[in-house]
């Protein structure tokens, strides 16, 4: 949502957000994605993913609902109040849940919450074996380790899906996709890589996933790979460009802002003007887009407008978009996520661009899926039995266990006593 904001923006935006969910529903699309950010202004202001989605089940019927990511240090999100998010929005939402999770990213973020940068991983990890847990022990046992400590209570309600809704973590490098092949994962790689380079991240996923190495964190494995790419679809490419390209620019743009190049004064640093002021400098044009083939430019200058380059992938023609997602297909990528509320990006743009694409490109890849997900299926599944025999549950005895309430005299919690 880059400034100038209005009283109503973020009202407008969430609302032109659910719409979009509602036509992608009627469209046939299969997943909605909704991020967690804290702090993070212009660039997401999605703080409260379980909310919004929440708000999403309710107004579609068919569309996987997911979180892409839910933020896990205990300080942000705490396990239990995870789970019991999880279960009530995969019941309210008939079994159409998918979870994803994650570390949380910047000192920006994590930070507020008190939370040392060098702690983030292992608080995420823990969280995530004590929330699986949680969903599907009745009841759950207890736990006490360095980051979580949770005594034995039953955490209603569990969630429609059995063992549990598919689980994935964020990943940005090639070594986080195989540490998630090595956890049971769907891996959402949030990088920006051409089909080529994807190539080597599918390969590598699915060889670990095969491999001795897996050991799923979950009850089931969740054998996914997706990438992200930024998204407006038009007959004229020059309008899809027009409609498009910017907002990938400035997605980019906030991102090393926050991650990267940036000094953030929170509620007065203005991203977007920032933007219009460095845009042509860092390459962000639409010349750089398409770089010359002419070996012209230097090396390092070509590994820019490459990476520049790549943020037009996903804005074209149906035709041009048709290309781009059979080629991704062919490399073994799983599922492509368009982001298409980015930047400036209208609402009535967006959605023109969904019919489009669901129109003119969707029903090529529709074509056959069942078949090839259950020849899928059926070459993963000794490798996905065994990984799951290899991680033993042992149940703590808690056949003792009960707790006693603590009455007042009266026989009464006393509200007054400490």
């Amino acid at each position: 949502m880059p400034r100038p904001w209005a009283e109503d923006s973020e009202e407008r935006l969430f609302n032109e957000a659910l719409e979009q969910i509602e036509l992608a529903d009627r469209l046939g699309l299969d997943y909605a994605w909704a991020t967690e950010h804290h702090f993070f202004e212009e660039y997401s202001h999605s703080s409260a993913p379980d909310v919004f989605l929440a708000a999403a089940a309710a107004r579609t019927k068919n569309i996987r609902l997911a979180h892409g990511i839910v933020h896990l240090p205990p300080a942000v999100n705490h396990p239990v109040r995870v789970a019991e998010r999880l279960g009530v929005l995969d019941l309210i939402s008939g079994g159409r849940l998918d979870f994803g999770s994650g570390q949380g990213s910047s000192q920006l973020e994590v930070g507020a919450f008190g939370i040392e940068l060098q702690d983030k991983y292992d608080q995420w990890h823990e969280a995530l074996e004590v929330i699986v847990r949680m969903m599907t022990e009745t009841p759950f046992t207890g736990h006490k380790g360095t980051w979580v400590d949770v005594p034995p209570r039953n955490i209603v309600p569990k969630p429609k899906q059995k063992p549990h809704p598919p689980l994935w973590r964020a990943c940005t490098r090639r070594e986080s996709i195989q540490d998630a092949a090595r956890e049971g994962l769907g891996a959402l790689a949030f990088s920006f890589v051409n089909p080529e380079e994807a190539r080597e991240w599918v390969d590598a996923y699915y060889t670990t996933l095969a491999s001795q190495e897996c050991r799923p964190v979950g009850r089931a494995v969740n054998a996914n790979v997706a990438m992200v790419l930024p998204f407006m679809c038009h007959e004229d490419e020059e309008v899809a460009l027009d409609r498009g390209l910017e907002a990938a620019h400035f997605f980019s743009y906030s991102l090393m802002h926050y991650y990267v190049t940036g000094e953030h004064r929170p509620g007065v640093t203005d991203i977007w003007a920032g933007f219009q002021e460095a845009k042509e400098s860092l390459g962000f044009t639409r010349e750089a887009a398409a770089p010359p083939q002419d070996g012209t430019a230097s090396q390092v200058e070509q590994a820019m407008m490459d990476q520049v380059g790549m943020l037009r992938r996903g804005i074209g023609t149906p035709e041009q978009i048709r290309d781009i997602v059979r080629r991704y297909e062919e490399v073994g990528v799983d599922q492509i996520i368009f982001s298409v509320q980015i930047g400036k990006n209208k609402h009535e743009h967006i959605c023109e661009s969904l019919e489009l694409f669901a129109r003119e490109v969707m029903p090529e890849f529709v074509e056959g899926r069942e078949k090839k997900e259950a020849e899928k299926a059926e070459r993963l599944r000794a490798p996905i039995e065994e990984s799951l025999a290899r991680v033993e549950h042992e149940a703590a005895d808690i056949a003792d266990f009960f707790i006693a309430p603590e009455l007042s005299a009266a026989g009464y919690a006393d509200e007054d006593d400490d």
